[in-house]
């Protein structure tokens, strides 16, 4: 497997994006083209998909990063590897792939959330290194 960092659109990875995301959030609202496409070029948002030899799109991830006074913020978000695909070691290799990545941006540390019932993928964060915190964490939907 190869962890490549995308910056062009293509038909190819977008699609494999709106075959990966519901994988990970079947309430997911699925990017348009020019969505996608201004995340490819944002300088705060670096997106990476996981490829086979064969070309075939196993998974993804993204790493935003926020500059703010109290320094450099960097999370990783949509982590995701194909249900065909999962139990082959993909996802560290894409977690740690994140963590060497984003230490290159200047990271002190690297913010992650993943929902209680997403067993594997949190027993995997957990055993990386990635410390679970006490916080409130709030949402406020705007529709």
């Amino acid at each position: 497997m190869k962890i490549k960092k995308i910056n062009r659109f293509s038909e190819r990875v977008y699609e494999a994006v709106l075959r990966l995301l519901p994988q990970v959030d079947s309430e997911a609202d699925l990017p348009s083209e020019e969505y996608f496409k201004g995340i490819l070029t944002s300088e705060n948002i670096h997106f990476f998909i996981a490829e086979l030899d064969n070309k075939q799109i196993v998974g993804m991830l993204t790493i935003g990063t926020c500059n703010i006074p109290s320094g450099k913020k960097v999370w990783i978000e949509d982590v995701v590897v194909d249900e065909a695909q999962r139990g082959k070691g993909f996802g560290k290799e894409l977690i740690l792939f994140a963590i060497n990545y984003s230490g290159s941006l200047g990271a002190r540390a690297i913010g992650l959330t993943s929902r209680p019932s997403r067993i594997v993928a949190n027993r995997l964060y957990q055993k990386i290194g990635f410390k679970q915190y006490e916080t409130n964490v709030y949402k406020y939907l705007l529709k």
